[in-house]
């Protein structure tokens, strides 16, 4: 959730590099920011404010070759100056930004305050730049740095300047940090995306790991033992023009708009790494499919794929959830995790428990050298490229192509997974035409000021249902809930008055009439209805004209939401890149 990102180098305007930075990690969320270098007379200074970075400047701070930033989404204290990092030493000599949660800081605040330290926020970020400093009477600030981790519980990560140096100290256990090696200057950043205008060569830190940074060294150490350790960079496949937003107003519209280019080459990759996925399904003893959010949507999608495709039995659960299945784990269980980021924090937690357990875990993420890419036995990419927009778009279709072609590879049918896949492409491309996107703005003007808005299907256009809802409410604040069809007789039809908007999805498959005779129930209460089929119904207030595509219908009816959730946000003057309150990247509980 939180951004980091340092800099030291051969450059004099660090606090511009900073700031540059932490312009880009602005997709994870943040409610304040700040700055920090260590300039003139050996002096660090700060610049801090809360809100977004939008214009702002640095230009404040002094001349400097080294300097650290961050994006704060508050946790612990309000939003204010104070609280924003990066916090201080007494001394002022220290400067250190934090991301995580230290869950024993107010134990250590208690003894720090006795030995003599005055705090100034509500934070527990505070307590490690404290603890540093106190250690420092000792240790060089590597060692210090080192110990003040070791005393920390939790997920975190730090990274530490100290005034009249050169250098940085970072270390993680639990929250991702990412090196970046450049010509005569290195940097560290909470994402790799951060980097790639400096650099392409990149390391990341493993858990109980710790760097040394310097402009032209860089040396790894084991935050348990102390000593000293090799590591292997490996240089990223994107670089900085694939985290522009190009000729799109907006990121989110952008990605929505690579989706049939991603489908496509997920359906060509001669790699097919989706029947080696089979395989390992095959060989198990049992699959949970396990993933947050917009990621669990596409677990619910892929167990009714694998059970319709395939004729196999997955179980799917929300990560934060997944800790309480565990009892039902044995040797040779498998987990599959999805994750757009690696990093989100329920997932990463449940899955190390099942991995004590004896499970087999392997992910389906999106970004490589990932903290959920590293704890996993087996790796899948889903290949949708950088995700900057808050809300994800393609990285869940491509979630949902992979789920589509392992399920039929786990039926033997694998070339037929790839024609329903390329269908699927081919109606998106239709979708994104002039005429669907002209007939998706018509329906947002026309309830773009509407309180509720309901969505409903059956069979895997349920999880599409719940999806689509979750874009609305997450782009426009309008009060959206998805629904099984089925259920509307069990309480949900007492929520339909009139003129309510009702989302109808009717693919031609056995679930049309049912659909159908949804669509009346609530037609008859006074719902507004608008069907999402290949044809029109009587039924229908308002008509979205989406191709069939078997299986893979539910890939074009999740791109008509995306695009629905879009223009409402356009028409509701809401930012659909930020929303309020949402981080891309949950990594902390």
């Amino acid at each position: 959730m939180c951004g980091i990102f340092g800099y030291t180098g051969s450059k004099t305007n660090a606090a511009e590099v900073v700031l540059d930075g932490l312009k880009k990690l602005e997709y994870r969320g943040y409610d304040s920011w700040g700055v920090s270098v260590s300039g003139a007379k050996g002096k660090i200074s700060v610049c801090k404010n809360v809100g977004k970075i939008g214009n702002a400047t640095v230009k404040t701070l002094s001349a400097s070759t080294i300097g650290i930033g961050h994006t704060r989404w508050a946790t612990h204290g309000g939003v204010t100056k104070k609280n924003s990092h990066p916090h201080l030493s007494c001394d002022k000599n220290i400067s250190l930004i934090h991301n995580g949660i230290i869950e024993n800081y107010d134990t250590l605040r208690e003894k720090l305050v006795t030995q003599g330290h005055t705090f100034i926020s509500e934070t527990d970020s505070e307590v490690a730049v404290h603890l540093v400093e106190q250690l420092r009477k000792k240790y060089d600030l590597t060692e210090s740095v080192r110990k003040a981790f070791l005393k920390l519980k939790g997920l975190n990560a730090l990274v530490v300047m100290e005034s009249d140096s050169e250098s940085l100290v970072a270390v993680s256990n639990g929250s991702p940090v990412v090196v970046g090696f450049g010509e005569h200057e290195n940097m560290v950043a909470s994402d790799a995306d951060a980097l790639t205008s400096h650099t392409k060569t990149v390391y990341y830190l493993k858990d109980s790991e710790l760097v040394y940074v310097n402009k032209d060294t860089v040396t790894l150490f084991d935050t348990i033992t102390g000593k000293r350790k090799s590591f292997k960079k490996i240089v990223l496949e994107h670089g900085e023009k694939a985290s522009q937003k190009g000729e799109f107003k907006h990121f989110m519209l952008k990605e929505i708009y690579e989706q049939p280019q991603i489908i496509t080459s997920i359906a060509n990759d001669t790699t097919m790494p989706d029947r080696k996925l089979a395989q390992i399904i095959k060989e198990s003893f049992g699959t949970y499919l396990v993933g947050c959010g917009t990621a669990a949507y596409a677990c619910l999608a892929g167990s009714y794929l694998f059970s319709k495709v395939a004729k196999t039995h997955v179980n799917w659960a929300v990560g934060s959830e997944f800790g309480y299945h565990l009892d039902f784990l044995k040797n040779k269980s498998l987990v599959l995790a999805l994750s757009q980021s690696g990093e989100t924090m329920d997932i990463l937690e449940s899955v190390k428990k099942a991995k004590t357990k004896k499970a087999t875990l392997a992910c389906l993420v999106n970004v490589y050298g990932s903290s959920l890419f590293r704890e996993s036995h087996y790796n899948f990419m889903v290949g949708a490229g950088p995700e900057k927009a808050v809300a994800s778009t393609k990285a869940f279709i491509g979630m949902l192509s992979h789920l589509l072609l392992t399920s039929y590879a786990l039926k033997g049918s694998y070339e037929d997974g790839k024609k329903t896949l390329l269908k699927a492409s081919k109606s998106v491309k239709d979708l994104l035409g002039k005429d669907g996107i002209k007939s998706i703005k018509k329906l947002a003007r026309k309830i773009a000021q509407v309180e509720h808005i309901y969505v409903v299907g059956r069979g895997w256009s349920y999880p599409a249902s719940l999806e689509v809802a979750l874009k609305i409410k997450e782009m426009s604040y309008i009060h959206t809930e998805g629904f099984a069809a089925g259920e509307l007789k069990h309480g949900v039809i007492s929520l339909i008055t009139k003129g309510t908007p009702c989302i109808v999805f009717a693919p031609h498959d056995e679930t049309y009439g049912a659909n159908i005779s949804g669509a009346m129930e609530l037609k008859a209460r006074g719902g507004y209805i608008i069907g999402v089929s290949n044809k029109d119904h009587e039924v229908f207030d308002y008509h979205i004209s989406v191709k069939d595509a078997l299986e893979g219908t539910i890939i074009p009816n999740v791109v008509f939401g995306q695009l629905l959730a879009y223009y409402l946000a356009i028409e509701r003057d809401c930012d659909p890149d930020m929303p309020r309150n949402l981080a891309k990247s949950v990594t902390v509980k």
